[in-house]
């Protein structure tokens, strides 16, 4: 990656952030993994799809890395707010809690 400052034409800015939205969308399908693999292991744990105490957990690291990133940790708090939610009707539907969406 070359860094933003580096760039000088928005061609070449707009191919890395283009790059970026790829490494962004592969992390994302390599964390839905992640969490397909919870669905597997949360009922032998007697582990229920929501845990508060560890969304609370999850949201508080996030706005800590976004402020010491110089990014809006309202702004991140949103996303992974919305992941969480997403994370979690992923797993009821895998723990047959849930039900599948068209």
């Amino acid at each position: 990656m070359i860094p933003p400052e580096s760039c000088r034409s928005m061609e070449e800015l707009r191919a890395q952030i283009d790059a970026l939205d790829g490494d962004l969308v592969a992390r994302l399908a390599e964390r839905a993994r992640y969490i397909d693999r919870a669905a597997e292991l949360k009922p032998a744990e007697g582990l229920p799809a929501r845990i508060g105490p560890r969304i609370d957990e999850v949201i508080a690291r996030v706005r800590a890395r976004a402020a010491a990133e110089g990014l809006d940790p309202e702004l991140v708090e949103r996303l992974w707010r919305e992941l969480i939610e997403w994370s979690i009707a992923r797993e009821e539907v895998a723990m047959g809690q849930g039900e599948t969406k068209a």
